[in-house]
């Protein structure tokens, strides 16, 4: 089916994903760091430039910008289904199985922190879940919040830990022999972490929230967001320096709050950014992040070729020479290569690459019939 044109798409979604981009390069950056000791993925001996950093990406980004992008995504499920009613199943089993193949081989080459794979695996569940009642959606986004937020034995030693073999493997075997089960782990467990925010996501596409926003949505925005900032400072504070390290036990309940919020907070991010997009003209900035957020998947993908370069120890190695602050500078930086790549795109008529190979994947010969100027949904 062909695609749906950009003059005809909401640019709340697309908006959305663009600026989350910059939240998910801002949340991976950091915790490549490698330093004699760390908490949570950042060094614990800090310049007060990185201790104010850290606090504004722990309060702000770390745990939010996931759950967001699960919401988005379960929203562009939604859209898949609006649009394929009779035969939804079968394209998104496509797209997770194109999905699963992509993820897989960029956890392996490039990132090992790799989402896309386990999206891909969220996505086979999700196509048996498309068509359940409302009110069972929510049910089961509600049993997954309280899953992801009950403190889990062990927070504190974890991140006590350092970027491991599998993330600075020395060398190409290293590379390989680490990566493959640090990956099968993330791709069969992540789901469980997004499976909250894509429900709620797929209940609030059904009722094409972020095109059409309801005034409910401040609301949600409001709440979401303050929640987010303030259930975010028990731990920030703690991985900022600002506060002493707790027990583990204490330890494990402010994460698990810091997670519980998040949730709320990528909501909250969704509803304003959708909110936001009714308000403003689709002028050059507004246009270039939604040309990136029509591109998400390359954009995503293009930034794990800067981490693989800058840290790999083979590679560049900078991970023991750069600051939470210079990460934050790099994550930004190559946020901003990305939306300029995709606005090249945009003017070029052209899809991104790995949307044109997801696309050709999930519909065959039925994407040779979209126009190559039209946009492409998530």
């Amino acid at each position: 089916m062909p695609a749906t044109a950009l003059e005809d798409r909401a640019l709340g979604p697309d908006l959305a994903r663009g600026l989350m981009l910059w939240c998910i390069a801002l949340a991976n950056a950091h915790h490549f760091l490698d330093a004699p000791r760390v908490l949570g993925g950042y060094p614990v001996r800090k310049s007060p430039v990185d201790e104010a950093v850290t606090w504004v990406i722990a309060t702000f980004v770390d745990g939010r910008a996931f759950p967001l992008f699960g919401l988005l995504f379960g929203y562009g499920v939604a859209q898949v289904v609006r649009r394929h009613p009779l035969r939804a199943r079968n394209v998104l089993f496509r797209r997770a199985l194109t999905l699963i193949a992509i993820g897989f081989a960029h956890a392996i080459l490039l990132y090992i922190g790799d989402i896309v794979a386990a999206y891909g695996m969220l996505l086979a569940f999700g196509a048996w879940v498309v068509f359940w009642r409302d009110r069972w959606l929510l049910l089961w986004a509600a049993v997954f919040f309280v899953l992801t937020a009950l403190p889990a034995g062990g927070a504190l030693e974890s991140a006590l830990e350092g970027p491991s073999a599998a993330e600075l493997p020395p060398d190409v075997p290293t590379l390989l022999v680490e990566r493959l089960p640090a990956q099968l782990v993330i791709m069969f467990l992540g789901p469980i972490g997004f499976a909250c925010p894509f429900l709620i996501g797929l209940w609030a596409g059904r009722r094409r929230w972020l095109e059409r926003p309801p005034r409910a949505l401040w609301v949600v925005a409001l709440v979401g967001i303050a929640a987010g900032v303030l259930g975010a400072q028990p731990l920030a504070l703690v991985l900022a320096g600002f506060e002493p390290v707790p027990s583990a036990g204490d330890y494990g309940l402010i994460a698990a709050l810091h997670t519980l919020t998040g949730t709320l907070a990528g909501a909250g991010y969704a509803a304003a950014i959708a909110l936001l997009a009714t308000r403003v003209r689709r002028g050059p900035v507004i246009g270039a992040l939604a040309a990136t957020g029509q591109r998400s998947l390359t954009a995503y993908l293009a930034q794990s070729v800067v981490w693989a370069l800058v840290f790999t120890p083979f590679l560049l190695g900078l991970a023991s020479e750069l600051s939470v602050a210079a990460t934050a500078l790099l994550a930004t930086l190559t946020w901003l290569a990305t939306v300029a790549l995709c606005v090249r795109l945009t003017r070029a008529g052209r899809r991104g690459p790995f949307e044109t190979l997801v696309r050709r994947a999930t519909y065959g010969r039925e994407h040779d019939a979209a126009r190559p100027h039209e946009g492409v949904r998530a």
